[in-house]
């Protein structure tokens, strides 16, 4: 069965996988090597980048996920997961390096200046779609083979490759699913919702993600 692994070291790991599974996708927590079994996506959450570089190295993680990626794995990062895809990261070493665009860490301020928005991402779907920034930080630069989904200002918020999303925001924390089921699409799924349903989910709320301490 394919399914859409969440690498559980840091960050919103079962807000995404509630949202995948609004979906109709499958999710499952990644933790080690074994994890990746019969994974064709993975998502990289928010937290701290350099923790999360360090628990990659810890956990063993770092290169199974390079070796997987060379056999076709998706990937997606939201914010820090955003910054270890990264090719190049402004004053930093990259830590994986597996899409070609520069990135700012902390571009927005402290944990204080977080906000949210809504933007146009055509893309991905035909209205505008709600935004979470926390300590977010910016997409600078875009190589050639690099399509970008959304520029805001001065700084590109959302961009891909042929086999690697990024985002700087957070989508699992607002009630749309659409740049889940984007990625669900972009691993060959296919979502039980289409475009138009998955922009908002009204049963969806903040504390959503809660049921899964239940289990």
């Amino acid at each position: 069965m394919d399914m859409i692994g969440v690498l559980d070291l840091q960050g919103d790991v079962v807000e995404h996988i509630d949202h995948l599974e609004r979906l109709g996708v499958a999710g499952i927590k990644v933790k080690e090597p074994a994890d990746f079994t019969h994974l064709t996506g993975l998502i990289i959450p928010g937290g701290e980048s350099t923790c999360l570089f360090r628990l990659l190295n810890i956990f063993g993680i770092r290169e199974v996920i390079l070796r997987e990626f060379q056999r076709g794995l998706k990937l997606w990062g939201t914010c820090a997961g955003a910054i270890l895809l990264a090719g190049k990261i402004i004053g930093e070493t990259p830590c994986l390096g597996l899409i070609d665009i520069e990135i700012q860490k902390n571009a927005f301020g402290s944990q204080l200046d977080s906000f949210t928005t809504e933007a146009s991402v055509p893309r991905v779907a035909s209205q505008p779609i709600p935004l979470t920034f926390i300590r977010a930080p910016k997409i600078t630069r875009a190589g050639s083979d690099v399509d970008v989904l959304l520029r805001q200002d001065d700084y590109i918020a959302a961009a891909e490759s042929l086999d690697v999303l990024v985002t700087v925001f957070h989508p699992e924390l607002t009630p749309s699913l659409a740049f889940h089921r984007h990625f669900a699409l972009k691993c060959g799924l296919k979502p039980s919702m289409d475009e138009e349903s998955s922009m908002i989910d009204p049963t969806w709320d903040s504390k959503s993600w809660t049921r899964y301490t239940r289990l």
